[in-house]
C-alpha cells in the first residue's frame, strides 16, 4: 500500500527538493549518454566525408526500409511515454503500450540483424566480408557498435517501463516518487528516441 508519510530522504527537507535533485542528476547523465552517441555520429560522419564510396558501398547494403519501419515504432512508443506523463488515469496503459513498441523495435532489430548475418555483412559472422573497400568494412564495424549499443539502451528503457507500470498496479509508490519516477524514465525514453532519429539518417540514408 502506499505510504503518505514517507518523508524525503537525507539531506533532503522536501520532496520539491530532492525532485529537482533528481532532474539535475538525470539531465547529466543524459548528456554523458548524449556524448557518447554524439561521438560515434561525428566518426561516422569523418568516415563519410573522408571515404564516401566505401560508405555508400556499406550503405547500400543496409535494410533502411525495416530501420524506418523502426523509426515510426520508437517515435510512436516516444508519443506514447508523453501522454503518460500528462494523463494520470492512463498512466499505465500508456507505460505498457510504450513498453509493447519498444519490444517490437527491438525484434525488428533482431530480424534485421538475421538478414545481415545471412549476407554475412555483420563483424565476426563472415570469414570473408562481400565489401571491396576496407573503409565499408569499417563502416560496417561502426554501425554495428552503435545500432547495439542503442538496442541496450531501448531494452533498459523498456525494462524500467515494465517496472514502474508494476509498481503503480500495486500502489508501491507514493504520488510524488511515482511522478518523480515517472518524469526521469520519460526524460531517458526521449533521449533514446532522440538519439535514433539521429542515427538512422546517419547509417542508413546519407549516400545512398
Amino acid at each position: 500500500m502506499i505510504r503518505s508519510d514517507e518523508t524525503p530522504a537525507e539531506p533532503f527537507v522536501a520532496w520539491a527538493q530532492q525532485r529537482e535533485a533528481a532532474r539535475l542528476g538525470m539531465w547529466l547523465f543524459l548528456a554523458s549518454e548524449a556524448m557518447m552517441f554524439g561521438s560515434l555520429i561525428m566518426v561516422a560522419w569523418f568516415f563519410r566525408l573522408r571515404h564516401p564510396d566505401g560508405v555508400a558501398e556499406a550503405v547500400a547494403g543496409l535494410h533502411h526500409l525495416l530501420a524506418a519501419g523502426n523509426t515510426v515504432l520508437l517515435l510512436t512508443s516516444s508519443l506514447l511515454m508523453t501522454l503518460a506523463a500528462s494523463e494520470p488515469r492512463r498512466v499505465r496503459q500508456y507505460l505498457l503500450g510504450a513498453a509493447v513498441l519498444g519490444a517490437m523495435f527491438l525484434g525488428c532489430k533482431g530480424v534485421e540483424y538475421g538478414l545481415e548475418i545471412q549476407a554475412g555483412v555483420l563483424p565476426g559472422f563472415a570469414d570473408h566480408a562481400p565489401w571491396q573497400a576496407p573503409s565499408a568494412q569499417l563502416f560496417i564495424n561502426l554501425y554495428f557498435i552503435a545500432t547495439a549499443l542503442h538496442g541496450v539502451h531501448v531494452l533498459v528503457a523498456v525494462g524500467l517501463a515494465l517496472w514502474l507500470s508494476r509498481a503503480l498496479k500495486h500502489q508501491r509508490l507514493a504520488p510524488h516518487q511515482a511522478a518523480t519516477r515517472l518524469e526521469m524514465i520519460s526524460l531517458y525514453w526521449h533521449l533514446v528516441d532522440g538519439i535514433w532519429i539521429l542515427l538512422f539518417p546517419t547509417l542508413y540514408l546519407v549516400g545512398r
